[in-house]
């Protein structure tokens, strides 16, 4: 599968929702540039829902872009992301072929199926080395085009952080979404 590029991919989810829900929806993504701005998600939201889930401090205007129509609780990824990061770098610098990079996203070990915040939309990102890149895998509960720009961009800055922590390259993102839907109606 040839990796195409966020922007394009994002085209792409809101083309093949706009219908109908698609089921088991992939793709292979190159994270080199992971920015896909649009009305609801200009450049300020995005980096200021990256910070909170990257388990980093906010400013008081950043904290005014939260709201539920950009994802509310389904999209809170930062619960101890900072050491879940630690723990992939430690894990690629020990042990560059490892298998058992993973971060796992906060759940309910049994979510309730009235509850939005208890199941969360992303469930893991499995990161490797190829190629003396990183590259990783997630997989996706569910997938909204519409907020499909912040959930790639959050992945794209995590995916830098810990490249740069291995002083190695970004690679290529492999996208898997249960279901792809259009919004979160």
């Amino acid at each position: 599968m040839t990796a195409i590029t966020c922007q394009q991919a994002w085209r792409n989810m809101t083309q093949q929702s706009q219908s109908q829900s698609l089921r088991n929806y992939t793709q292979r993504l190159a994270m080199d540039d992971y920015l896909v701005e649009t009305e609801l998600f200009p450049k300020a939201v995005l980096e200021a829902y990256t910070a909170w889930n990257l388990e980093l401090p906010l400013s008081d205007e950043q904290t005014q872009f939260f709201n539920a129509e950009r994802g509310g609780g389904q999209g809170d990824y930062r619960s101890g992301m900072r050491n879940k990061i630690a723990n992939v770098v430690d894990c690629l610098s020990r042990f560059p072929q490892s298998k058992r990079a993973i971060i796992t996203i906060s759940n309910s070990p049994s979510p309730c199926h009235t509850s939005d915040d208890d199941a969360k939309c992303l469930r893991e990102l499995h990161f490797y080395i190829e190629d003396n890149k990183l590259n990783a895998s997630c997989l996706f509960r569910a997938q909204a085009a519409l907020i499909f720009p912040k959930n790639i961009h959050f992945i794209g800055a995590l995916m830098a952080e810990i490249a740069q922590s291995l002083a190695i390259p970004v690679g290529t993102l492999f996208y898997c979404a249960t279901i792809l839907v259009s919004d979160r109606s």
